[in-house]
């Protein structure tokens, strides 16, 4: 499959390119946490946040008050997610890697202005990750709801990159007497902690519990 456009086309190690919806989305889903690049007073920054994905888009939230989403509404940005599945240990340093998933979005991301909208992808940003959740909260306020910001960004322009498998080494390296391989490496969720001003006799519902991410 062919990039959708020239600046989402892998150059580098293209062989490890995938421009497939399957496979860019469910990089997306597996991994909330995304970086989101974009120029803010003549100069880039980078931030971390929260993503989630609906359909062909890609959402992210915030404060109103935000200096990163005022300065990316209607305006091109980059949005990238990696998830890091091992560290390739060869023979030699040249040759040591990562085994890794990555997503890389270009394009113009656009602010919500419908508060119904607004609400209703929240909502999907919540369950998304916990099941259920948004129905058992207090309902929020016309407020909080103004005091927040959703950014979409359109799917057009997107591209994976991904590295599985052993190392690549030298051919004459294979007979060196050093141990070559993976490790392993996922993001692990604990047990969940209760909240010290909890009421008592509250037990975490299951989408706590249950709760997975990588």
């Amino acid at each position: 499959m062919n990039a959708p456009s020239e600046r989402t086309r892998v150059k580098r190690m293209n062989k490890r390119a995938a421009y497939d919806a399957e496979t860019v989305h469910g990089i997306l889903d597996a991994m909330p946490v995304c970086n989101v690049g974009y120029v803010f007073d003549g100069a880039p920054y980078v931030t971390p946040t929260l993503q989630w994905r609906e359909g062909r888009h890609v959402y992210w939230h915030g404060s109103s008050a935000s200096r990163m989403l005022e300065a990316c509404a209607e305006a091109e940005v980059c949005l990238t997610v990696s998830i890091v599945d091992g560290f390739v240990m060869a023979r030699s340093a040249f040759n040591h890697s990562c085994n890794y998933r990555s997503v890389m979005v270009f394009g113009t991301a656009r602010k919500l202005t419908d508060a119904a909208e607004k609400e209703m992808r929240l909502r999907t940003f919540t369950d998304g990750l916990w099941p259920g959740r948004w129905d058992m909260l207090r309902q929020m306020t016309a407020q909080e709801l103004k005091a927040t910001t959703v950014l979409k960004l359109s799917l057009a322009e997107a591209s994976a990159k991904v590295r599985t498998g052993a190392s690549g080494d030298d051919e004459a390296d294979y007979a060196l007497p050093i141990w070559a391989g993976v490790i392993p490496v996922r993001m692990e969720v604990l047990a969940p902690v209760d909240d010290p001003r909890l009421i008592a006799g509250l037990a975490p519902p299951q989408h706590i519990t249950d709760f997975k991410i990588g």
